[in-house]
């Protein structure tokens, strides 16, 4: 049996499913529950750090075995083998030689299968397990901890290199990022867990990464180290970060309990699909999209998120509508070719996040100006951020091309539940937004005053439409000041959420 929610047909009831194992800060036990009505996000949610799959028991054919009992086997062995070499670790701890710097150096097209019980341990001792620029290598079936990698690198595929594939792998307890990514990368049904900054890094230091799919990795209780207290506003956390990642998909993972954010891409990505997955209880947001381009966010179920942050700039008095999926100077834009020339947010279910979405426009972020968080970095619209300047920045085409443009947004097909008995709070959980700030820096800046909240809020073809709301939302428009009833949301000049309904008292 099935039952029709808006326009996609869901199952009433889901196949057993592997619990999960991970308790995080807001209390989220086993395997996720199923909503009626949701998406297939809880049903196709990845649990697979309680369970992995087992991994070869003996070594295939023409497989190099790696003896866990000889200190540096695994190095040895790869470094004295050619090319596509399979290596068989057997079960056990392997261990690297006792140097901070020592680690796997794989060869083109190497693979590293992992028997049952196989451990690559790095002992808080040597900083990356895997690095080098060889393309085309292969983890399965492994699981690597321990490592103590420095902030902002990584300890598998320390340098970013192109066409790894990593799946059924464990990637766990270790400092840094778990994993890093390079083009055409494919990181697949695997638990990264604990890490101290990032279950993964998507970043290239040299030469674009492209084609990046994360599907069906469990992704949870990152970020242990909590930068974010250790360097206020470094933007440095996330279960997954992604850097300028030109074209990804992104689906069915569980992404849950992270210390922050769930997924942020943050600065010049683009052609992104977020698809079926499942982020629940993350400190942070969910999902936060930042000055970046062209995304499909689709199917998704969305829960409780947000609570400890949200929480904590409320307790503060900042009227700021702080929420669960946060579009930050990130728009559609057909002149940069993608799947999608818009950022279309459809189809899924939020339930009970501290606020929904916002979309927000900072009028003093643009290239070369000192507000710039993304410093050093321009539009991929302007490549060279010094072109931002007076007097040419104040005419077209660069007035529109020096910024990061929250425009052509469609949130349209969506279920937002809320019923603020469950968060315990009374005010500032109950938001949806779309606004900017008074533009005021610095004082050569052409975007002062109001213009681009008057232009995020009325002319960028930023639309709400077609959804359901449950529960005792609020609406924030233009700037922080103006917060609406569902009434005015709908009526000029803003004119929002045509066709959606709203029901106050079905949330609690």
């Amino acid at each position: 049996m099935v039952i029709k929610w808006r326009n996609w047909a869901v199952p009433v009831a889901a196949p057993a499913l592997l619990a999960g194992s991970c308790v995080g800060t807001q209390g989220t036990q086993g395997a996720p529950t199923e909503p009626i009505g949701a998406p297939s996000a809880t049903r196709s949610a990845a649990r697979v750090c309680a369970e992995p799959a087992a991994g070869p028991a003996q070594a295939p054919p023409g497989a190099v075995p790696v003896d866990p009992l000889v200190v540096g086997d695994l190095a040895v062995k790869t470094r004295n083998n050619p090319p596509n070499t399979t290596f068989w670790l057997r079960p056990g701890a392997h261990r690297l030689p006792p140097d901070r710097y020592s680690q796997v150096i794989p060869r083109p097209g190497n693979r590293y299968l992992g028997a049952p019980g196989a451990v690559l341990d790095g002992r808080r001792t040597n900083q990356y397990a895997f690095g080098g620029s060889a393309p085309d290598v292969t983890i399965r079936h492994l699981t690597v901890q321990g490592f103590v990698a420095p902030h902002n690198e990584g300890v598998v595929n320390h340098d970013s290199a192109d066409s790894w594939t990593i799946e059924h792998t464990t990637i766990q307890h270790n400092s840094g990022a778990g994993l890093m990514a390079g083009a055409r990368q494919r990181v697949s049904a695997s638990c990264l867990r604990g890490n101290g900054q990032y279950g993964m890094n998507a970043y290239k230091a040299t030469g674009p990464l492209t084609g990046l799919v994360v599907e069906g990795n469990e992704i949870t209780g990152n970020n242990t180290d909590d930068w974010e207290r250790k360097r206020p506003g470094c933007g440095c956390t996330a279960g997954i970060k992604f850097w300028a990642v030109n074209g990804a998909d992104v689906r069915r993972n569980w992404v849950h309990d992270n210390r922050g954010a769930g997924l942020w891409a943050d600065t010049n990505n683009n052609d992104f699909r977020f698809e079926d997955n499942l982020i629940e209880a993350n400190d942070g947001a969910a999902l936060i999209y930042e000055t970046s381009y062209n995304a499909v966010i689709v199917k998704n179920t969305i829960r409780r998120n947000n609570w400890v942050e949200g929480r904590r700039h409320a307790d503060r008095g900042d009227s700021f509508p702080f929420a669960t999926v946060y579009v930050s100077e990130s728009g559609g834009e057909p002149r940069i070719k993608a799947r999608t020339d818009r950022i279309e947010i459809h189809r899924n279910v939020l339930e009970d996040n501290w606020s929904g979405i916002t979309l927000w426009e900072n009028a003093d972020r643009f290239c070369n100006s000192p507000a710039n968080t993304s410093a050093g970095h321009c539009t991929l619209l302007v490549p060279r951020a010094e072109r931002c300047a007076r007097p040419a920045i104040a005419t077209a085409p660069l007035y529109a091309d020096c910024r990061w443009k929250t425009q052509r947004v469609d949130v349209h097909d969506n279920r937002f539940e809320l019923d603020k008995s469950v968060l315990k709070c009374t005010v500032k959980c109950d938001r949806m937004a779309v606004l900017a700030n008074y533009g005021t820096y610095p004082d050569w800046s052409p975007y002062q005053g109001e213009q681009v909240a008057d232009a995020i809020t009325h002319r960028q073809r930023n639309r709400w439409r077609d959804n359901v709301y449950l529960g005792p939302w609020t609406f924030v428009a233009h700037d922080p000041s103006r917060v609406l009833d569902f009434g005015q949301w709908q009526s000029a000049p803003y004119d929002q959420d045509a066709g959606s309904t709203l029901d106050p008292r079905a949330g609690g």
